[in-house]
């Protein structure tokens, strides 16, 4: 499941873990953070694996700090006794300045933070917020609309070019 991105050095290498695609078709992401995550010894085995799930994840500031929460890590198959929750609340580790800043938009109505992606980068596990709207269903038919006609012109060129 981990995937490497680029021809960066090594020390610069992003492993993508965990991809939260569905959150790009419910919400309008407006902006976007990296975070660094607090997690445990067999946490982060099992992401390394590849077992983590992003979908029903979502971000919450409270006491001025940030968590993380609805996050399944999958435990870690070998360990012998000492395994985490999968559902355990995770701190997210950001700067007091930007800790407010997320505070005052998710305080706007309609707003929430959302997982889009999980990654290590320098050998830190990192995770991609974004400062999300929902959509309404009127706005998901739009997208569908728009990518069944993309994919009708492009079959169409297809078919064009084909003939010659």
């Amino acid at each position: 499941m981990a995937t490497r991105t680029g021809s960066e050095s090594d020390a610069e290498r992003t492993i993508v873990l965990a991809d939260n695609r569905k959150a790009r078709f419910d919400y309008h992401i407006e902006d976007s953070l990296e975070a660094g995550i607090a997690l445990q010894g067999t946490e982060i085995k099992s992401l390394r694996a590849g077992h983590a799930n992003l979908r029903d994840g979502y971000a919450r500031v409270e006491k001025g700090e940030v968590w993380l929460r609805n996050v399944h890590i999958a435990p870690w198959a070998n360990a012998a006794h000492d395994n985490h929750d999968p559902l355990r609340p995770r701190k997210l580790l950001l700067h007091r300045e930007q800790i407010g800043q997320l505070a005052g938009a998710v305080s706007q109505k309609g707003y929430t933070l959302v997982p889009l992606r999980m990654y290590i980068r320098k050998g830190r596990a990192k995770i991609e917020l974004g400062l999300a709207r929902g959509k309404k269903r009127y706005d998901k038919r739009q997208a569908i609309k728009e990518r069944e006609h993309i994919r009708e012109m492009d079959a169409a060129i297809r078919r064009r070019i084909g003939r010659g």
